[in-house]
């Protein structure tokens, strides 16, 4: 971002409350918001308008992306989709009742600023952090001096904005999940990342 003169300020929200239907099995679906989600996502717009939000970027999976249409509903903007900011992938845990944790080891060691760990048989924590900045670089790029609300998932953002933010340790987000609509607020200027919040709690 060296040529980033004029920061760009980012809203990174975990989605909504969502269900899975019937199925409890582990799966990349994603599921769909719940009534109380949809009402999380309408109050995260109105928590927002005072931000002049330029356009809501989202991942695609189902909850993130209904998340964001309502958001930006309220908004009155418009919802771009990227990939790279869905949630991890569960692998070869796909199928499974997810009893016992199939990825608390790998995300223990991911928080211990270990990238190489791997989800078995999916990805690296290198590979999460790569292309959950590709597109945060895009979106900075793109709205230099603009605020934008981003719409994405728990688990990644807990592992790739500590590992962006030149003010976070790797283990930042232990022992602080984020419910569902939190919020990361960060700047994006001529020298990297800086969290401001983390679910609206001021950072230093």
């Amino acid at each position: 971002m060296a040529d980033l003169q004029c920061a760009a300020r980012v809203h990174v929200a975990r989605h909504g409350a969502g269900t899975t239907g019937e199925s409890e099995l582990v799966s990349d679906s994603g599921g769909w918001l719940s009534p109380a989600g949809r009402d999380q996502s309408r109050a995260l717009g109105e928590r927002l308008v005072a931000e002049r939000i330029a356009r809501v970027w989202s991942s695609p999976m189902s909850r993130a992306v209904q998340t964001a249409e309502i958001a930006a509903a309220v908004l009155g903007v418009d919802v771009v989709v990227r990939e790279g900011l869905r949630e991890l992938g569960v692998g070869h845990a796909a199928g499974t009742t997810g009893d016992p944790d199939p990825f608390a080891d790998t995300f223990a060691a991911w928080l211990d600023g270990d990238l190489t760990a791997r989800i078995p048989g999916a990805e690296s924590g290198h590979e999460v952090v790569a292309r959950y900045e590709a597109v945060l670089l895009e979106i900075a790029d793109e709205h230099r001096g603009e605020a934008v609300l981003v719409v994405s998932h728990g688990g990644v953002m807990r592992l790739a904005l500590p590992a962006l933010a030149r003010n976070l340790t790797p283990g930042h987000a232990r022992g602080l999940p984020l419910d569902s609509c939190d919020v990361v607020a960060l700047d994006a200027d001529a020298d990297g990342w800086l969290v401001r919040s983390w679910a609206d709690r001021p950072l230093a």
